[in-house]
């Protein structure tokens, strides 16, 4: 399985609020960041706390400074994301 993110590639996170269980955070939803580094191939935990199968995706770090997230700051947060999470910027 080929990773569609390598670091320094430019994301935005998706904006989606879905009615279950989901480890995006509200915080990055629809933010723009930067991948560090991918962290594994691991099953969407989204899916697995439903009961429901799920094919393991890659997971990366992405970095997003703090003003894009909370509008002030002067550091970074960065996150662990599964890639259906992400969306490429160009």
């Amino acid at each position: 399985m080929a990773d569609l993110f390598a670091p320094g590639d430019r994301v935005r996170a998706t904006s989606v609020d879905p009615p279950h269980h989901t480890r995006a955070p509200r915080y990055v939803r629809g933010a723009v960041g930067t991948v560090v580094e991918r962290e594994g191939v691991f099953p969407l935990a989204d899916d697995r706390a439903r009961g429901l199968p799920s094919a393991p995706e890659a997971v990366y770090a992405v970095r997003f400074a703090a003003r894009e997230l909370f509008g002030e700051g002067d550091h970074d947060v960065t996150v662990a994301l599964w890639e259906s999470y992400l969306r490429a910027v160009s």
